[in-house]
């Protein structure tokens, strides 16, 4: 297993794809979300600021669910960069602890909770300005090779 790295965790060996069209951080993405995360070394965690547009409704005045839980998820996945894995998704939970309001300044925080294995366990929270946690996921990702699962994706 590789060792936790305590640096930025950008200088990842991810295999590249031809574009980025993630729908949360792909920068080709016109209807994505965009988001930009950065690794604070102090706090150990990955950290992300933004506001959530009207496109992104739920309840009036509120995000929708699973737009909530899109965030909670990348935040996720980006923890595992420190380890220097590619992992997808298994199983996210999330608990929505208050409404999560559009338009405001949000932030999205991240970090690693245990690894076994191939077995990744993250978390987030989603905070409003105050510092309130509006939202908070828990993650399984697990770690795969990515040269065989996306090779055919994969500029050479």
């Amino acid at each position: 297993m590789p060792k936790k790295s305590h640096g930025h965790g950008h200088g990842t060996r991810y295999v590249r794809l031809q574009k980025n069209f993630c729908f949360a951080c792909g920068k080709q993405n016109p209807e994505g979300m965009r988001l930009k995360f950065t690794y604070d070394e102090d706090r150990d965690c990955f950290v992300c600021r933004f506001r959530l547009r009207k496109r992104y409704t739920g309840p009036p005045g509120h995000a929708h669910g699973g737009i909530i839980a899109t965030i909670v998820d990348e935040a996720m996945g980006k923890v595992n960069k420190l380890r220097h894995v590619v992992a997808l998704t298994k199983q996210i939970t999330v608990d929505y602890l208050k409404p999560v309001p559009l338009n405001k300044p949000l932030r999205v925080e991240s970090r690693e909770v245990r690894v076994k294995g191939r077995k990744h366990i993250n978390m987030a929270e989603i905070l409003n300005q105050k510092g309130e946690i509006l939202a908070r996921g828990r993650g399984l990702f697990i770690a795969i090779d990515p040269h065989k699962m996306f090779a055919k994706f994969v500029d050479r």
